[in-house]
């Protein structure tokens, strides 16, 4: 029998599709990288790989958290696994609380460790779990690292979602016990510098912004509502590279993850540009998957990345270091978010 939770899993990957957003809509179109005519740079010089989560990898980009916990969706992981593996990127699976309370769906997450025995592979919780919960979920996939969203906006406007989030004394109990990365992640509406303080506070390391501009779970979870009555929310929350530009408010910083809006190749080199050490994609390699099949998804994303090593030259970038030492030209409405949040943009 089909749980509400395993249903929703499927409503879930439904919908994300249903409100699925082309590339001309990204919030990233609001920063412009200047292009180096003269890069002194071959395609062969050009090196994307960097070191995430304790691993080297390929490239900085994540295939992030967004399947499992169904029959469908596992059958979606297993084609994620596959396609982690054939192009040598990190992935995390989509939130392992179903399986934790029904273990019979466990099947649907360790799925990946069968298909990407060797990947840097990410377990997921929501905020609130115990440090047992944390070490299950890791045991479940034999994960190198766990993200844990926290999902305050989502929840509220869920119509059986939680109403209350208290969950600070609870992400430091699992920061401090897990001998692992843990990586504190939003799901769709971005981070506050004050918000990345409180987890820096507590000795998180490691942070996935994930802004408004990719799948929105404020869309989702209202048209799930019989009245649909929140409509007015669907543009809750900061952009990805609001949320980069927040970064800079701070002294120090930890390991950074852009998620949220990051579809084509150029939108993860501004991220990376704006500052973030890995960009993360879930909606566009859902999106390929549903649309085509698992062969032309693998074709897609090699083109994908080998585009990206082509922009890196455009920049001038012989490494992912480079991409920090960018010159960017911003919209007038980002440039106004800036300078009323006091972030320099020099």
């Amino acid at each position: 029998m089909t749980s509400q939770q395993s249903h929703r899993k499927d409503e879930h990957v439904s919908l994300a599709e249903k409100f699925h957003q082309p590339a001309e809509n990204s919030s990233f179109n609001q920063v412009r990288i200047l292009h180096q005519s003269l890069p002194e740079l071959a395609l062969s010089d050009v090196d994307a790989s960097t070191k995430f989560a304790r691993k080297q990898v390929a490239y900085p980009v994540l295939i992030e958290a967004m399947t499992g916990g169904s029959e469908q969706t596992g059958k979606l992981n297993a084609q994620i696994a596959q396609l982690a593996a054939a192009v040598h990127l990190p992935m995390a699976v989509g939130s392992q609380s179903v399986a934790l309370k029904q273990p019979e769906l466990t099947e649907t997450f360790a799925v990946v460790r069968d298909y990407n025995p060797d990947g840097l592979v990410i377990a997921n919780i929501g905020a609130g779990h115990s440090v047992a919960d944390a070490q299950a979920a890791v045991e479940m996939i034999s994960a190198d690292a766990l993200q844990v969203h926290i999902n305050a906006a989502q929840e509220v406007i869920m119509p059986e979602g939680d109403r209350e989030f208290y969950w600070l004394d609870q992400l430091a109990a699992i920061v401090a016990k897990l001998n692992l990365p843990v990586i504190v992640k939003e799901v769709g509406f971005g981070m506050t510098a004050k918000t990345v303080q409180k987890l820096m506070a507590i000795g998180v390391k490691y942070v996935d912004l994930s802004g408004r501009g990719g799948t929105s779970f404020a869309r989702i979870e209202n048209f799930r509502r019989p009245a649909k009555e929140m409509a007015y929310l669907d543009d809750w929350g900061l952009t990805t590279p609001e949320s980069l530009l927040e970064m800079r408010k701070l002294s120090s910083r930890p390991v950074i993850v852009a998620s949220g809006g990051i579809k084509t190749p150029l939108d993860a080199v501004k991220a990376l540009a704006l500052g973030a050490d890995m960009a993360g994609m879930a909606g566009e390699v859902l999106h390929h998957l549903i649309t085509t099949d698992y062969v032309a998804t693998v074709e897609w994303l090699r083109h994908w990345l080998q585009d990206f090593k082509r922009l890196m030259l455009l920049t001038g970038s012989s490494t992912v270091k480079d991409l920090r030492k960018q010159s960017m030209v911003f919209s007038p409405e980002l440039e106004s978010f800036a300078r009323q949040r006091f972030i320099s943009l020099e």
